[in-house]
């Protein structure tokens, strides 16, 4: 694989020291709040793996299904020859690996241009995605949209953008539309987008997803916490804290939060500061937004792409809609 690393570590700010100012930001709000980029450290990463297969988490295998029955259909949309897949937020690989046999078995010609921020990530999909003749693998570490400067620079082709795993349900509406927008505006008519949504569906069904009975979640969210102490110096105590996972119906959204069971003062060396909790202030960690197929029309239509195709489940559980670049 070949990788082009975007990001000037001379003048970009290090790893512990920008999570250490995001949990200082974070944490000196009047609602207390982390990032969930910071989940995922090695603990993290091997936690999300179990809820992904467990049998209350429906999201990753039902996608995983959709794209399995659709790949070949979404080859076929694709008249050209040879194409680029620029994957913002590559992942483990498994999802798009499927799109790119697709793909390959329609006779066709992939360059794969998986972007991610970590380098570590370009070499876990060396181990996933299977070598061929017709298909070119181009790793770019960078931040998405200026991965996709860089390969719009060297691209000819007609593109189709992966964005999978209902990873736009972690922006809100008002974020949501100006990531689209900006994806939008890095691509050229009629490249295209897939997108996978997450739809609103029985709340309970919703509910045991971010509350798995095997406690999976709620491991991984206090797991943040261990985190900050080991990388930190924090003294957070976890089994002082409660977590939950609640739907909002008011914003379409499941909500995560971690509830202090008791008043307590955190210390946090790396920071020289001490954050006091009441007992029960939520401190929250992450939304991650439903939707119906009309939200899903509107979002496509507002940031300037159409409907090409909706691919979904016998359940209608899950959708990976596919859009087409509108331009004059």
């Amino acid at each position: 694989m070949e990788i082009s690393n975007l990001v000037n570590y001379e003048n970009h700010i290090n790893d512990k020291e920008q999570f250490a100012l995001d949990v200082l930001n974070g944490l000196s709000r009047d609602e207390k709040m982390l990032s969930t980029k910071y989940f995922y450290d090695d603990k993290g990463s091997e936690l999300f793996q179990k809820i992904t297969k467990h049998e209350d988490y429906y999201l990753t295998r039902t996608e995983y299904e959709i794209l399995k029955q659709a790949n070949k259909e979404i080859a076929n949309i694709i008249s050209e020859d040879e194409v680029d897949i620029v994957e913002l937020g590559a992942g483990d690989g498994h999802k798009s690996k499927l799109i790119i046999e697709g793909l390959l078995e329609s006779g066709k010609t992939v360059n794969y241009y998986p972007i991610d921020i970590s380098a570590e990530a370009m070499k876990q999909l060396e181990e996933v995605i299977t070598p061929n003749e017709n298909l070119q693998v181009h790793g770019v570490v960078a931040e998405y949209f200026e991965g996709l400067r860089y390969i719009n620079e060297r691209s000819r082709n007609r593109k189709l953008v992966l964005f999978l795993g209902s990873n736009i349900g972690n922006f809100n509406r008002h974020q949501s539309h100006y990531f689209l927008q900006h994806m939008w505006n890095g691509l050229e008519a009629n490249d295209m987008a897939l997108i996978g949504f997450d739809l609103k569906k029985d709340v309970e069904k919703l509910t045991a997803a971010y509350n798995d009975s095997s406690g999976y979640t709620k491991e991984f969210n206090l797991n943040l916490l261990e985190r900050i102490n080991k990388e930190l110096g924090g003294n957070f105590e976890p089994e002082n804290f409660q977590h939950v996972g609640i739907f909002n119906p008011k914003i379409g959204a499941m909500e995560s939060y971690l509830l202090p069971k008791k008043d307590q003062s955190v210390y946090i060396k790396s920071l020289k500061k001490a954050f006091h909790f009441e007992a029960f202030e939520p401190l929250h960690l992450e939304y991650s937004f439903k939707y119906t197929k009309g939200d899903i029309e509107t979002m496509c239509f507002d940031s300037g792409f159409q409907v090409a195709k909706h691919f979904t489940d016998k359940n209608e559980y899950f959708i990976d809609s596919l859009w087409r670049v509108v331009k004059a």
